[in-house]
């Protein structure tokens, strides 16, 4: 399948898990979800993680994990609460700051120049944010302009998720260390396999409780966490055929997928200026990508 392809399918899988998430398991606590997502995803790919041939994998490689891994789990708490709790359209989108966070923080800790295309990239992300909190009013004043940008901080939804993307941005850094050990096509689902296990382990100490998702009925996690692993998967086939800046581009779409799920499934309003706002992000994360 082409590279192109593959990343769609990657998006959509995203976005149906989300959807998945929020419409089934709404009454679980953020962590039962954490152990859906990670952990119950994590299993469904150890079996294909047994069939590699690792090769020898020294310490700076576990080194990384353990210093990201924690870090996933995590994003994944703030993620799951902000899709749970908060619509879709206003949460999901805010994913598209992560490649904004990590051309700023080359910028300001690396000494980076940030490119013509870069800069584009960045104005147009905030350009989507401002027109996804933006709402009508009859008087244009600075209050009014800045409005939108002030809902950005003000939502507790769009807070939890610019975190999450933040934590990304670090993850994104230390999982491409990592993969200097192993071959792209087998790190991404290795690399969640060992964090399905991780968040089974630590969540099995400290809350015992949260491993207990089989009353929410084993269809909807299946539903959830099977299409996790497939966006797992074809995210790294998709890799292993095109750079990874072109492919991580076309998997923002995922966010546009995501706002259909919203008016959709749980009757989000406003679906013309949120799909709007999120094509100007997509552009965004596609400028910064070139």
């Amino acid at each position: 399948m082409h590279w192109l392809a593959l990343s769609l399918v990657c998006a959509f899988c995203l976005a149906t898990s989300d959807a998945a998430s929020k419409h089934w398991l709404r009454s679980a606590g953020a962590r039962e979800m954490v152990v859906v997502r990670l952990g119950l995803s994590g299993l469904l790919l150890t079996p294909w993680v047994l069939t590699f041939d690792l090769p020898p994998l020294p310490l700076p490689f576990w080194g990384w994990l353990a210093l990201i891994m924690p870090l996933e789990i995590a994003a994944m708490l703030m993620y799951m609460k902000a899709i749970r709790d908060y619509p879709l359209a206003l949460t999901v989108p805010y994913l598209a700051f992560t490649p904004v966070l990590v051309v700023l923080t080359g910028w300001l800790v690396l000494g980076e120049t940030v490119s013509g295309h870069g800069l584009i990239g960045i104005v147009l992300v905030v350009a989507g944010s401002w027109l996804l909190n933006f709402e009508h009013s009859d008087r244009i004043g600075l209050g009014t302009l800045f409005a939108p940008l002030k809902a950005i901080v003000v939502n507790p939804g769009s807070r939890l998720m610019l975190a999450t993307a933040a934590i990304y941005a670090i993850t994104s850094v230390g999982g491409k260390a990592a993969m200097h050990w192993m071959p792209p096509d087998q790190f991404g689902a290795f690399y969640f396999a060992v964090l399905g296990g991780l968040t089974l382990l630590v969540f099995g100490i400290s809350h015992p409780s949260s491993l207990q998702v089989h009353r929410h009925g084993i269809w909807p996690l299946l539903v959830v966490a099977g299409f996790m692993a497939l966006m797992v998967v074809t995210h790294f086939m998709a890799l292993a055929e095109v750079q990874a800046a072109y492919m991580i581009a076309v998997k923002r779409t995922s966010l546009l997928f995501g706002m259909l799920y919203g008016a959709i499934l749980f009757g989000e309003r406003h679906l013309a200026r949120h799909l709007m706002a999120g094509g100007l992000m997509v552009a965004g994360v596609v400028a910064i990508s070139l």
